[in-house]
């Protein structure tokens, strides 16, 4: 029932107009007719969240509930409702179910996360979306030094702009004392694209290995089952995004970039945090943060392209010469100025859940930080232009 919905209300015109046009390719004409309906606002998150009740209580991991009441919170809990973490239920119901009291530490790591969000968001992702917009609207008169930069700015862009919004609702959750899971963890600081995927999206990954991949077997059956699982996970990923070849495209792509590893037995290599105890990674961790980095950013073009023959077009062109746009809005060095400030404090914080919690036994110290990220907020923010939350439309 609950993949019936989200099937109907995400995927029926896809799969309508995708029939059409295999029909046509073999001269045959097929009249199905498109709905237009409404997407329900986060169906994508709810759905796998209430898809793990019903798995949990099959699987005897947990008793079916009896307070309904509970039952309807956790499923459409506020804060993560729209866009994550996905909650397990093994985790998340039990809080609903026991009274809870106002603690002021969780209460203070709420308000940092929050702050920290509203950084990710406002002066990093927005200010990378109109540049981000301007360029995809006009890939064919942009030079190939603003396509690269295109990518580069949408990979802080949907970071900034997901992982915050991850923030904002772990850290609202522990105002009303509810513990969300961890969402993302320096994803951009993985050596290799099995560890960016341990970090990135952690709800969503986690889900599909232990709802997904393990029931199919997964690495037990042999090596070459072992693939198979992974490029079903994958593409299963993209198409959970949203209805568009694109995101199937772009969950293909990090299948093969995974694979080489899985292969190798590489994949579990990277499973500590990169510069654990020092302050610089290595050269060899710098340079294997930067390839990951640029394989990341090569899959986002397909992620945010309108659709495949775009995406192609798009990276042909970093290729070829170009007279360069004039309407992205904003100027470069503002976005990088933002970007340093995520990059620094996102590293000096790469091994703590919380960002800035017990950093300094200087109270003074502290609060400069705090004040300091509350002007750029103010100042810096993209007020005029605002931007929805990318992951509003899944």
């Amino acid at each position: 029932m609950n993949l019936g919905l989200l099937g109907f209300f995400k995927y029926y015109n896809f799969f309508a107009d995708s029939l059409v046009s295999a029909y046509t390719l073999f001269g045959k004409r097929l009249e199905i007719s498109s709905l237009r309906v409404l997407l329900p606002v986060g169906i994508s998150f709810y759905t796998f969240q209430a898809l793990s009740y019903t798995i949990d209580v099959y699987r005897r991991k947990l008793e079916p509930v009896t307070d309904l009441i509970g039952y309807f919170a956790f499923i459409s809990f506020f804060p993560q409702l729209v866009a994550g973490p996905i909650e397990r239920a093994t985790h998340m119901l039990p809080q609903f179910l026991v009274k809870r009291q106002f603690n002021y530490a969780e209460a203070s790591d709420g308000m940092r996360l929050i702050l920290w969000g509203l950084f990710k968001k406002l002066v990093v992702a927005d200010n990378c979306a109109i540049f981000v917009n301007a360029v995809f609207r006009n890939q064919d008169q942009a030079s190939g030094a603003e396509l690269i930069l295109g990518v580069f700015f949408f990979a802080f862009q949907i970071y900034g702009d997901f992982s915050g919004y991850s923030d904002i609702a772990i850290g609202t959750a522990r105002l009303f004392g509810f513990r969300l899971m961890v969402n993302f963890r320096t994803p951009y600081f993985a050596r290799d694209i099995a560890e960016f995927w341990r970090r990135w999206h952690i709800s969503l990954t986690t889900w599909f290995r232990d709802y997904v991949y393990i029931p199919l077997g997964g690495s037990r059956n042999g090596r070459w089952s072992a693939v198979k699982n992974t490029f079903v996970v994958f593409l299963l990923s993209g198409f959970w995004h949203g209805a568009n070849w694109t995101f199937i495209v772009w969950g293909g792509l990090n299948a093969l970039y995974f694979l080489p590893l899985l292969l190798t037995d590489r994949n579990r290599r990277n499973m500590d945090t990169v510069a654990n105890g020092r302050y610089f990674p290595s050269l060899k961790e710098l340079f294997q943060i930067v390839l990951t980095f640029a394989q990341v950013c090569f899959a986002w073009i397909f992620f945010r392209a309108a659709n495949v023959s775009s995406a192609w077009s798009y990276i042909k062109l970093i290729f070829s010469p170009g007279g360069g746009i004039n309407e992205t809005g904003i100027g470069v060095g503002l976005l990088f100025m933002g970007i340093i400030v995520l990059i620094i404090f996102e590293w000096l914080f790469r091994e703590s859940e919380v960002p800035f919690a017990r950093w300094s036994n200087s109270r003074f110290t502290r609060y400069t930080v705090y004040s300091a990220i509350v002007i750029l907020i103010l100042f810096f923010g993209a007020y005029v232009n605002p931007q929805s939350f990318i992951y509003f439309q899944f």
